[in-house]
């Protein structure tokens, strides 16, 4: 099973060959169009399902599946955390809960960005478990930025999630340390010499021993179609029951 989260920077009907060729089961794309206004090249291009999330038409957050992975958003969802989003992904031989996520929400006075996310993981506390859970896209946020006396900040978030068993793909895979990670997924206005890593795919303990590869995309082919460049995480096929 292969998982996918790359933030498009908008446009995507234009880029989706570009990441659909990378054979993602689970798509997760921040800043994307509204399903309504993509279109693709052939039918191999057409997901199995597609969610969206947000206000701007232009500019929201896209789930897509392939492969007979199957998505349904979970009556839990909270409006507030629009895009913090709860998902049941299910296939035949595998079963889990997603929550994509797109940190930005320009109207919440209180935290626009990684707060979001510390926000919303404490609401939905109860569904965070250390078996077939995954979190997974831009949380616009690093540990470089931790904010004194800021409970919600990227450590925090980290840190709560390690509690319930759920950790950084990338960090475990790669032997990294937040905030000094090697390879960035981020450049500000696509410079090399601008580098950050903020996205992100967390997964549950039981999850994480079926990784089988992490990758992150190069800045140099990526920054033709995008700021962004993927996480991609590939999960050993090996039936996991809830």
């Amino acid at each position: 099973m292969k998982i996918i989260t790359w933030n498009c920077n908008m446009a995507f009907r234009k880029k989706a060959p570009h990441i659909l060729a990378y054979a993602p089961d689970v798509l997760v794309v921040p800043e994307c169009e509204h399903p309504d206004k993509l279109s693709y090249r052939d039918e191999l291009c057409k997901a199995t399902n597609v969610l969206w999330f947000g206000n701007n038409q232009n500019k929201g957050l896209c789930i897509l599946s392939y492969n007979d992975y199957k998505l349904k958003l979970i009556k839990i969802h909270r409006p507030e955390f629009r895009m913090v989003v709860p998902i049941s992904v299910t296939h035949p031989t595998n079963r889990f809960t997603l929550f994509a996520v797109w940190a930005n929400n320009p109207d919440d006075s209180d935290g626009t960005y990684v707060e979001q996310v510390w926000k919303a993981i404490h609401c939905y506390h109860k569904y965070l478990k250390n078996k077939n859970t995954i979190l997974a896209g831009d949380f616009n946020s690093n540990s470089i930025w931790d904010r004194k006396h800021r409970a919600g900040n990227h450590s925090s978030v980290v840190d709560f999630l390690s509690r319930k068993g759920i950790h950084s793909a990338y960090h475990l895979h790669h032997q990294q340390e937040q905030g000094k990670e090697q390879h960035p997924t981020y450049y500000l206005y696509r410079h090399k010499d601008k580098p950050y890593h903020l996205d992100y795919c967390f997964a549950s303990s039981n999850m994480i021993d079926r990784i089988a590869s992490v990758s992150i995309g190069d800045h140099q082919y990526w920054s033709s179609y995008s700021d962004h460049v993927p996480v991609m995480v590939d999960f050993r096929d090996e039936q996991v029951r809830v």
